[in-house]
């Protein structure tokens, strides 16, 4: 979902740059024109008031050059009165002989002014005038007169210039912004259309069809950079659709290969379970010596069969658990499990193993430490945890202890051994099916499938196994399934569906009476999983 900031950062990015840039560009350039124009007025006026001060000025001076001196200050009178312009009659010495005017000036400023000649005259706080000079002819040549024009500041035709410039602005400003406003517009209607296709894309549909399945290319709207992007998209759209399909084809070849391999294995498991019960079936009867007697080699032959066809049948069984329970075939029968009692028969049964070596093998834990578990399946994984720590320890202890984590609501087994250790660097791999730590001249029979069981089937409880290792002092397995509180979690209509089928059975040896639902149990083949002794590798 897109927020309200998100959609405001996207139409902030939608805005047009072009018009944008008109619109910078039109500012500026009215404001270098109403600037160059207005200085450009002020020139102009200021030298038409100039040309005006020097023509009344001659013309002025040439008049009175004719007037008897009675009459100057009549003259210069009615020009005043005509022109409004200040007139000042001005002899050698600078001292004013006749003034007409309204402007108020004294004689030191005069002489500035004459100095000077012509010009622009401003003053702070006053009006600016323009002003000339002129001299009388002769026999009047020592008299001078100044003529004062009024130089309009602003010039005249300022506010209409203004007002001009500020209108083409406007108008510039006001097309820039309807073409802003239809680009932007069409650019969020060609984005928006694009999203919705690519959701439409992405939407999961009732049939199970994957996006490369269902996606279409998006037709171009436009030629611009959102044109370019649907044209990219187009083509991601399609290299994806491609490796889709050729995915979903790799997957239904590993599917087909998987399940041929389940029928090799289930079929595999049937041919040679038939001949290894067979070969263990007479062993075991050459044994009892029904047929009679038999001397010491003999009987050491027959030991070496049966015990070679025990460990042939183990590892069927190995690999046969692992099949199932990567195809999703092993299922769990739950129990109230005591997993310290269940824990102490596999020590007991280990222990007959050790024979002479100078090993250790103890068990401590809290009483009746209940779970809810398969117990054939977690006597597997016990077994299988101590066996491998008796082979990996030449003298020492193997301790198991079973603990109880309330906080977590988990069973806890530690599995410990004084061996030789585990590298760090494979202490990880050795979960992984057919691989075992240590070089082959270390490793003491087993193809690697042992703790890759276990672990899937701790897994298939919710639980974990975990180890930690030191090379040269031990290492420690530790295993976690859900406690007897994971029951409760089940259907109370299942465990009386349950009960009513289980009727009238006893429980397995370590198994607290339960009513367990066999909504865990599955139609694996019949011979892909079968309880071990030790199942150990």
């Amino acid at each position: 979902m897109q927020t309200a900031e998100t959609r405001a950062a996207v139409r902030l990015a939608l805005v047009p740059v072009a018009p944008t840039i008109v619109v910078v560009v039109g500012l500026v350039a009215a404001a270098v024109i109403l600037f160059v124009g207005l200085a450009q007025l002020g020139r102009t006026s200021d030298a038409a008031a100039a040309l005006e001060a020097r023509t009344l000025a001659a013309t002025i001076a040439a008049r009175l050059g004719r007037t008897p001196e009675h009459a100057r200050g009549t003259v210069l009178e009615d020009a005043h009165e005509h022109t409004q312009a200040g007139l000042f009659l001005v002899d050698a010495a600078g001292r004013i002989r006749v003034a007409r005017t309204s402007f108020g000036f004294e004689e030191r400023e005069l002489g500035v002014l004459r100095v000077r000649g012509e010009g622009i005259h401003s003053r702070p706080g006053a009006a600016r005038h323009a002003f000339a000079w002129s001299s009388l002819s002769a026999p009047l040549e020592h008299l001078s007169l100044m003529v004062l024009v009024h130089a309009p500041s602003p010039a005249t035709g300022t506010l209409a210039m203004t007002k001009g410039v500020l209108a083409l602005t406007l108008s510039m400003l006001g097309l820039a912004a309807v073409v802003a406003v239809v680009f932007m517009r069409a650019t969020r209607d060609d984005v928006t259309f694009v999203e919705q296709r690519i959701r439409a894309m992405a939407r999961e549909r009732p049939d199970g069809a994957g996006v490369g399945e269902r996606a279409t290319a998006v037709p171009l709207r436009s030629f611009d950079q959102v044109g370019v992007l649907t044209a990219a998209l187009n083509a991601l759209v399609g290299r994806f659709a491609e490796a889709e399909r050729g995915y979903r084809q790799n997957l239904e070849a590993a599917a087909r290969i998987d399940r041929e391999r389940s029928e090799f294995l289930a079929g595999l498991s049937h041919e040679l379970r038939t001949p290894l019960n067979a070969i263990l079936g007479f062993s075991h009867l050459l044994e009892t010596e029904a047929d009679g007697p038999l001397g010491d080699d003999a009987r050491e032959s027959l030991g070496e069969i049966r015990k070679s066809g025990e460990h042939l049948k183990s590892l069927v069984d190995d690999i046969l658990d692992l099949s199932a329970a990567e195809t999703g075939q092993l299922r769990l029968t739950r129990a109230i499990v005591d997993v310290t009692s269940l824990a102490d028969e596999v020590v007991r049964e280990a222990r007959a193993t050790v024979g002479s070596r100078p090993i250790a093998l103890v068990m401590d834990g809290e009483a009746r430490s209940l779970a809810w578990a398969d117990v054939r399946r977690l006597r597997q994984v016990l077994t299988n945890l101590v066996f491998n720590a008796l082979k990996a320890t030449a003298e020492g202890t193997v301790r198991l202890s079973v603990r109880r984590e309330r906080e977590r609501g988990m069973i806890a087994v530690d599995v410990a051994d004084t061996g030789r250790g585990i590298p760090a660097d494979v202490l990880e791999a050795i979960f992984e099916p057919y691989r075992q730590a240590g070089e082959h001249a270390t490793r003491t029979g087993g193809v690697g499938l042992g703790l890759a069981i276990a672990r899937r089937l701790v897994l298939l409880h919710d639980g974990e196994l975990a180890a930690t290792s030191t090379v040269g002092r031990g290492s420690v397995f530790t295993m976690r399934v859900p406690d007897e509180r994971a029951r409760a979690k089940v259907p109370q209509d299942s465990l009386l569906e349950w009960s009513e089928a289980a009727r009238g059975t006893e429980p397995a040896r370590g198994v607290m009476p339960s009513l367990e639902p066999d909504r865990d149990s599955v139609s694996a083949p019949p011979d892909s999983v079968s309880p071990r002794k030790h199942g150990v590798s």
